[in-house]
């Protein structure tokens, strides 16, 4: 083959080559757009493109008043688009220096030349998703919303504010546990009211469009088919703040004073079950008292004396007993088996009557009327038990509520000596709150109704629903062994053990409580490492009970640990609290017609004419103000009115200041370019510079007030 030919197939051999391999990229190209164009366009857009929700704001939890128990402040996320549509060079350069001042201003980070150099820098870059400022309040977004360039919004201004919402608890430790709060987890929420209603406060989240930048930033797209959010509902409590900050109060000054671990008190209306207050106080490791876990809802333990409520509604509705039956309760001690029961009287009580039994809270006692009547018969003092709803939880609708646990003859733990351990509230389990509900029922007639936390939801301030009290049962005893209940409640304040909460203005019905509580260890064989529980149970006035109240502190130490004197206190100021606070307590005043209809003629200081006369008109004073044509005035106190006289005010002279208020005083003479130094209060007796003498402005005249 001459090399001329060689030549020529070799640069074929490579054409060839080279066409089939165009072809193949054409191909390929072409089956890309064609056939699987649809698929990879998709996959890109996934990859650029993505939907975002938009959190919705969450509903506020309020008080009953309509406080704020706990809100979403909405917080601000500040970025700018350096390259928006419609900003072209001339709109940012005529706006970016008087921008860069007032973000400096408002700011105070940096100075106007550092902002005006970082947004430039910004935009020759081509940032479409600058960060200016994070955690901006709602105040300085308005100021933003203002600003030179800001202003034209984000087509032609860039401006980009994304919100994020912080919870938080106005205020702070104030029934926090129930209040609740948020999580991020996946669980969800799930403590106090904010998990009971999550769904409700969380409203509905919204959708937007979202596009990646360069330095995978990402900023929305406004097509047009982004799904707003939608508010949550606001949940309106039962809670009233000025009571709960009572009760915390008086449970932390006892905590503090026995130093005990921890403790609860609630205060529940007796007609409706709703709770007014609820704290719950545990000390943590630096000896500081807070709100870690809600014992009234959760701690289900031995109630101690409390539960001898439901052991004598027992035998009083069965008929066994009578308040003025006598019962021997010995020396204060009785052996069951190996389980010795034993009296706080040091001799025992002897022989008392059934009435006295129970104010005293002799555990000889009820322990003797129990064996004696329900030996043989264990099931129908359970079943009495269970028929007071006292097995069962109640049913709130906040999570956490602890298991009540009462036996039932022929349980493995049931043993001989069950049935006189629980008369006094042993071998029994209940919460708190469970507690309170029993006693709750006997104030309230017997109908016993659920603990209610929640009055109703609301949206943008319209009722959306509102919530009805619940009834367990509509009776838990009959009327007679109600009115042997309350008799013998009212005695144990009024000559039992808890006598020393005992006053005059209003009477209080309750049982004490003091319960051992066992060792994890040793259980109840090692006595020094034995704890008690403190506890007192009942209602105000016992005469028409309007409140029902539990306190429990939970080991209290230095060797004070009955409920009277630990947990007593607590009830009594919580409810001292309420009694002078609640109007409806209070007998009206029988006043006379002839009192209501002559108002007595009172003193008042020299004033404003305007002002007094409209204060002593809309108190039914007569006035008195015949040739009176000044702005100021003096008084004068007539039997029948009150007689306004012109005072005079002159320009640059010191006027008579004596007689009047400080608030009208300091008002004149600061008005005439005076200061003012008070001394004192009351009415003003005194002035430094004598009425007539002339003065100057920036002079000082001090006045001497009727009270140090």
């Amino acid at each position: 083959m001459s090399l001329k030919k060689e030549i020529v197939w070799r640069v074929g051999v490579i054409y060839i080559f080279m066409l089939a391999f165009a072809i193949l990229i054409v191909g390929k190209i072409l089956y890309l757009q064609l056939i699987e164009g649809g698929k990879w366009r998709e996959k890109a857009q996934t990859l650029t493109l993505k939907d975002i929700t938009i959190e919705s704001n969450r509903g506020d939890i309020l008080a009953t008043d309509g406080r704020l128990l706990a809100s979403s402040v909405p917080y601000y996320e500040i970025r700018m688009d350096t390259r928006s549509t419609g900003m072209d060079a001339q709109i940012f350069n005529d706006n970016i220096d008087s921008l860069s001042i007032r973000l400096s201003e408002l700011f105070r980070d940096k100075t106007a030349v550092q902002y005006k150099q970082e947004l430039t820098t910004a935009r020759k870059s081509g940032e479409r998703f600058h960060l200016i400022k994070r955690r901006v309040n709602y105040n300085q977004l308005k100021e933003l919303k203002k600003l030179p360039l800001f202003r034209l919004g984000q087509y032609k201004g860039g401006f980009i504010a994304l919100q994020t919402n912080l919870r938080i608890q106005p205020h702070v430790s104030l029934a926090s546990r129930t209040i609740g709060y948020t999580t991020k987890g996946e669980g969800g929420n799930v403590v106090g009211i904010e998990g009971a209603f999550d769904k409700e406060l969380k409203g509905v989240e919204g959708v937007r469009l979202m596009q990646r930048l360069n330095g995978n930033v990402w900023m929305p797209v406004h097509d047009g088919n982004e799904v707003e959010p939608k508010d949550g509902m606001d949940v309106v409590t039962t809670i009233d703040v000025d009571i709960q900050d009572v009760a915390e109060s008086a449970l932390l000054k006892q905590l503090m004073r026995h130093e005990a671990h921890h403790g609860t008190a609630v205060l529940m209306e007796v007609s409706t079950g709703e709770i007014k207050a609820i704290v719950n106080l545990e000390r943590n490791s630096k000896g500081q008292y807070k709100e870690s876990y809600n014992y009234a809802i959760g701690e289900s333990r031995a109630p101690g004396s409390t539960f001898k409520l439901a052991s004598m509604v027992a035998l009083l509705e069965d008929g066994y007993v009578e308040l003025e039956d006598t019962v021997d309760t010995g020396e204060g001690e009785i052996l069951y088996y190996d389980k010795k029961i034993t009296d706080t009287k040091e001799g025992g009580y002897g022989t008392i009557t059934v009435k006295e039994m129970f104010e005293v809270s002799s555990n000889v006692g009820i322990s003797k009327l129990l064996t004696k009547y329900y030996t043989g018969k264990e099931e129908k003092f359970i079943n009495r038990l269970y028929s007071m709803n006292l097995n069962n939880r109640l049913g709130i609708a906040i999570k956490g509520e602890g298991e009540p646990q009462i036996k039932y003859p022929g349980d493995k733990l049931w043993s001989g000596v069950t049935l006189p351990q629980m008369s006094i509230g042993y071998e029994v389990r209940l919460t708190p709150l469970q507690m309170l509900t029993l006693y709750n029922a006997i104030a309230n007639d017997g109908k016993m109704v659920k603990p209610k936390f929640t009055k109703g939801l609301m949206y943008h301030g319209d009722w959306v629903k509102t919530f009805d009290s619940e009834v367990l049962k509509q009776s838990i005893c009959s009327r007679s062994t109600l009115r042997k209940l309350r008799v013998m409640l009212e005695g144990v304040v009024e000559r039992g053990t808890a006598k020393n909460i005992r006053n005059n203005n209003y009477k209080i019905a309750g049982k004490t409580g003091t319960a051992q509580i066992a060792s994890k260890e040793s259980g109840y064989a090692d006595k020094s490492k034995i704890s008690y529980q403190a506890s007192f149970a009942g209602y105000f006035p016992a005469d028409n009970p309007k409140y029902s109240c539990i306190v429990v502190v939970n080991a209290p130490s230095r060797n004070v640990y009955y409920g009277n004197l630990v947990a007593g206190p607590v009830f009594k100021e919580i409810a001292d609290k309420v009694y002078a606070t609640n109007f409806e307590m209070h007998e009206g005043l029988n006043l006379s017609m002839s009192e209501e209809m002559e108002p007595k003629i009172p003193y008042t200081k020299n004033s404003d004419k305007n002002e007094l006369k409209f204060a002593l008109t809309e108190l039914g004073i007569k006035v008195n103000d015949e040739e009176v044509n000044s702005d100021w005035v003096m008084t004068t106190k007539l039997d029948s009115a009150v007689k306004l006289n012109n005072r005079t005010i002159t320009q640059n002279l010191m006027p008579n200041v004596k007689g009047m208020g400080a608030k009208d005083a300091v008002f004149i003479l600061e008005n005439m370019g005076l200061s003012v130094e008070l001394q004192g209060r009351g009415t003003i007796l005194k002035q430094s510079i004598a009425p007539g003498s002339r003065i100057s402005k920036g002079g000082i005249v001090v006045l001497e007030m009727s009270f140090n």
